[in-house]
């Protein structure tokens, strides 16, 4: 059984940094898909950033230059989102999803759409204060 658990949230203030980590558990993909999304109330979830088993990443316009997807080479089951340069609008709860690929190299890996991921954590809460 897929399980994905994210940490690392809390409350910030604006310009400040926060460390999210994912781990996966009951799956082993040797090719995958991997991303962080973001809902924050009353709207639509949102993709973040993408990182797939080659280590190839992707990253929304919103985050870019400010926000680092990272992932454990060692254990390809750990994942990380190093947020920085904080602002109110990051505030959301952030998902991280995983799907398994079946070539190698792994294809086209985005955030773009929560569609394409069929395993997801429960989320952790970001909250940026002005």
């Amino acid at each position: 059984q897929v399980q994905l658990v994210e940490s690392g949230g809390g409350s910030v203030q604006s310009g400040g940094s926060l460390r999210l980590s994912c781990a996966g558990s009951g799956y082993r993909y040797g090719s995958y898909c991997m991303a962080w999304f973001r809902q924050a109330p009353g709207k639509e979830r949102e993709g973040v950033a993408a990182i797939d088993s080659r280590g190839s990443t992707s990253y929304a316009e919103a985050v870019k230059g400010r926000f680092i997807i990272s992932q454990d080479n060692a254990r390809n089951t750990m994942y990380f989102l190093q947020m920085n340069s904080l602002k109110p609008e990051d505030t959301a709860m952030y998902y991280c999803a995983v799907e398994p690929r079946y070539t190698d190299p792994p294809g086209i890996c985005t955030a773009q759409d929560p569609n394409d991921f069929g395993d997801w954590g429960q989320g952790t809460q970001v909250t940026v204060s002005s």
